[in-house]
Parts: C-alpha cells; sequence; structure tokens
C-alpha cells in the first residue's frame, strides 16, 4: 500500500504541475498553448469524432480502474502471508464465461458509434461548393470547378507576418468557403503523396498522384481555421500550411466575384499553334546530345 499511496501522490503532483503551468482546453480553428485534448469542432464530422473521442476515453479509465483493483484486490487478498495454503482450483466456469462475454460486449459498444462515424465521414451529401486541393512542394494549390477560378497559396514568411497572423500557419491567399453549407473536397497530389488536414472540420485525407480522393465539411461558425499537410512530403513539408476562411453566404459572394477576376482560368483558349519546323527542333537537339 505504501507503494500505491506514493503513485498517487505522485499523479496528483503532476497534474498540479501542468495545471499551474498554463495547460488550457483546445482553442477553435488553430492550436493552443499547453493544448489539452483535440481542437474545438466546427463541422458535425468534428463534433462526432470529439464524442466518440470522450465516450472512449472514460471506457478505456473505466477499464483501467477495474484492472487496477482487481489486481489490487489479488496482491492483498492472496499474497503469501494471508494465503499460505494456495487453491488448487483450476477451472471457474462463470470466470470463463464472463471473461468471454464481456470483452465482446465492450467491443460491440466500441464498434457501432465507430461505424456510424465512419459513414458519417464517407458518404459525401450534395454537395453546395466543390473545391480541389492540388499537393505540391511545398504549397497547395485550390481550384473551384464550378467558378472556373485556379490559385497557389503559400506560407507566409515570419518577417512578413501580420500582428493577427499565426506563425508557420498564415498563407497568402486562404481558401474561402461560406458557412452552414456542404464543402465538397477532392485532393490529389502533383509531384509526392501529400495529405489535406484541418483538425477542427475532422477532416483529413491523402493527395495521391494520379488519384482523386474526396472528403467533406460543412463549417458552422464564421472564422479563420488552420490545418497543415500531413504526410511526409519532403524537406518543406513543415511549411504547406493549409488555411480556411468561413465567411457568411453574401461575404462569400462578393470574395467570388472579386476572385473571378483576379484567379479566372480560361479553359476555351485554344492550344498554341506550333510552327511545323519548329516542332522538329527538340527531336533535332535530342538527337545531337545523343551522338
Amino acid at each position: 500500500m505504501r507503494e500505491f499511496n506514493r503513485l498517487i501522490a505522485t499523479l496528483v503532483a503532476c497534474v498540479t504541475i501542468l495545471a499551474g503551468s498554463g495547460m488550457a482546453w483546445a482553442g477553435l480553428g488553430q492550436p493552443s498553448p499547453w493544448q489539452l485534448g483535440p481542437q474545438q469542432a466546427a463541422s458535425p464530422v468534428m463534433e462526432d469524432i470529439v464524442w466518440f473521442h470522450h465516450y472512449l476515453l472514460w471506457l478505456i479509465v473505466l477499464i483501467s480502474v477495474f484492472v487496477l483493483a482487481l489486481l489490487l484486490y489479488v496482491m492483498v487478498r492472496f499474497n503469501a502471508r494471508r494465503n499460505p495454503t494456495p487453491s488448487r482450483t483450476t477451472h471457474n466456469t462463470l470466470i470463463e464465461v464472463l471473461w468471454t462475454v464481456v470483452p465482446v460486449v465492450i467491443l460491440v459498444t466500441i464498434a457501432v458509434p465507430s461505424f456510424r462515424l465512419l459513414f458519417l465521414q464517407l458518404e459525401v451529401p450534395k454537395a453546395d461548393v466543390t473545391v480541389k486541393a492540388t499537393g505540391k512542394q511545398w504549397f497547395w494549390t485550390y481550384s473551384y470547378p464550378d467558378a472556373k477560378i485556379e490559385f497557389d497559396s503559400l506560407m507566409v514568411q515570419t518577417k512578413d507576418l501580420k500582428a493577427d497572423q499565426p506563425r508557420l500557419l498564415s498563407v497568402d491567399n486562404e481558401l474561402v468557403v461560406p458557412v452552414n453549407k456542404v464543402v465538397r473536397v477532392l485532393t490529389t497530389g502533383a509531384d509526392v503523396i501529400h495529405a489535406f488536414a484541418v483538425p477542427s472540420f475532422g477532416i483529413k485525407i491523402d493527395a495521391i498522384p494520379g488519384r482523386i480522393n474526396e472528403t467533406w465539411f460543412k463549417a458552422t461558425k464564421e472564422g479563420m481555421y488552420y490545418g497543415q499537410c500531413s504526410e511526409l512530403c519532403g524537406k518543406d513539408h513543415a511549411f504547406m500550411p493549409i488555411a480556411v476562411r468561413v465567411v457568411s453566404d453574401s461575404a462569400y459572394t462578393a470574395w467570388l466575384d472579386q476572385a473571378k477576376k483576379k484567379f479566372a482560368t480560361d479553359d476555351s483558349a485554344p492550344a498554341p499553334k506550333v510552327a511545323e519546323g519548329d516542332a522538329a527542333k527538340p527531336q533535332l537537339a535530342a538527337a545531337e546530345a545523343v551522338r
């Protein structure tokens, strides 16, 4: 019991130290100093993820407390001093049934909400806005296929940061979406595998060259939300952040009108014609290089 009391005292001291060090609950849209737990939810999917996280946490705590209490009981009740003549019992039907059935019940209580959450993430509802995110070394390119606009989003260097811009998370061109609208996100990679992740929305999906993956979110609160590439994609992996600005419908319409003028793509433009003599020049140069 002396060792057990020391363990409890150590745990209490650790919690006290962390609390005195400024430990705080997570913020909304970006990480917080001494963050405890996931970021605040800003989408229905993230709300379910946070609920499932807390549900599993308390379930694990109950199991751990039960196992600890059982171990302590066995150590005290069946030690050599109190139980000099051990029992020769080798089988107990009730105990064997319990340690088979109880874990199955626990797994079922975990599986049901887990599958429900999985289907919620994978079944993309009818989208109000579609955005394509292309991971590149080392920045993101966003395109709105329905609006025919496309732009690059690069991290703002530390020397260029404004007072309200977080370091290593701010970008020059943010992804802008309307609040309370279903946003379908298509991801792909232009060179290597990247990953598009925004914690407050509960989304994280790989961006793979030659393949289109999709996910979705529905932001329920206006504001700025940050994420990062979550796949080791090269030397500047830590410097390709994701910044999503959630705005009202009217503000989104106004931004879209400006973006169409600034970032418009012209898919109808004919391909440039190459003269026959000019077309042969690269092949001739290659042949000369081989010689």
